[in-house]
């Protein structure tokens, strides 16, 4: 039997939803008229799908990319309304006036999505002091949501992209004497706990403002995009060992975010790790209630200024 058979046999979970669902089939009938989504990372792969979709539900789509035209390009591609925003996540004055913008709009947002990110850079990268793939991946987002909190609309849903990848971390969790990277840089362990840090994120917010909207994160799966550019090696690894239909396509890696994003199932649901559009068990550490709270912690004051 194929793997492809195989995987149409694997039972789905609670959700309805399993490996193969795409993102139009976990919002298949939902009515997303009259809302304002906000997404980073509008202008390629999974951003660009979840706009996509969720944009064909009826979404007024606030797009952002590192720069207006990336993030105005993006946006013209859908036929929906849209508002184009640069953020640059590396960039936390780009990140701070991102956020001004769409304040000043007036729009009132009811589902945040957390998409762009960096993955596994080949060699250590720093901005402000601050390793890359943390700085941009976490503490961007950090404070953009942070930014945000007095525009979401009551019961606005938070959707982060983690990945697998997160247990990959380091050994002890989050190392808060390392954020810099300067110590043993690995591409993969720091992307890896980039995404640990973008669960307990999730679980942070849902423990601080869990009465006025949701949180979760998740995998979305191994997908071909732009994001594992670096990730050749690893790969190639994967091909050689006929894993290779392991790989989701775009369709089947938006679906997770799409399903936290307006499935009527994920309604009220907060402070959870996703995957295959089902609830799924993440690295002890990302369960870890104190590792969460320094974080936000080390997060503000990192921030601090922005």
């Amino acid at each position: 039997m194929s793997f492809l058979n195989r995987l149409k046999k694997r039972p789905l979970g609670p959700s309805g939803f399993g490996f193969l669902a795409t993102a139009e089939q976990v919002t298949e009938g939902v009515d997303l008229t009259g809302k304002v989504v906000f997404i980073t990372g509008v202008n390629s792969g999974l951003g660009q799908e979840t706009m996509r979709v969720l944009s064909k539900r009826g979404a007024h789509i606030i797009g952002a990319a590192r720069t207006l035209d990336k993030a105005t390009e993006a946006c013209a591609a859908v036929d929906g309304p849209t508002t184009p925003v640069a953020c640059e996540l590396s960039d936390l004055s780009s990140v701070a006036a991102c956020a001004s913008t769409v304040r000043q709009s007036g729009q009132s947002i009811d589902v945040l999505v957390c998409n762009a990110g960096i993955m596994a850079l080949p060699e250590l990268q720093q901005k402000d002091g601050v390793e890359l793939q943390f700085m941009t991946n976490h503490l961007g987002h950090f404070l953009l949501v942070n930014k945000l909190l007095d525009s979401l609309a009551p019961g606005a849903r938070v959707v982060i992209l983690s990945s697998g990848a997160h247990f990959a971390a380091p050994e002890k969790g989050i190392e808060f004497d390392n954020l810099s990277g300067e110590r043993d840089y690995e591409g993969l362990k720091f992307y890896g706990q980039s995404k640990l840090a973008n669960i307990l994120f999730a679980k942070e917010l849902t423990r601080r403002y869990g009465d006025r909207l949701t949180a979760n994160a998740l995998h979305p799966g191994i997908i071909l995009t732009n994001l594992g550019r670096h990730m050749k090696g690893v790969l190639m690894m994967v091909m050689s060992l006929r894993l290779v239909t392991e790989f989701k396509s775009v369709e089947q890696g938006a679906a997770t975010t799409c399903y936290l994003a307006a499935n009527p199932g994920a309604e009220g649901v907060s402070g959870k790790y996703y995957d295959n559009s089902n609830e799924a068990e993440p690295l002890p550490h990302a369960n870890d209630a104190a590792m969460a709270s320094k974080l936000w912690e080390v997060s503000e004051q990192l921030v601090a200024g922005h």
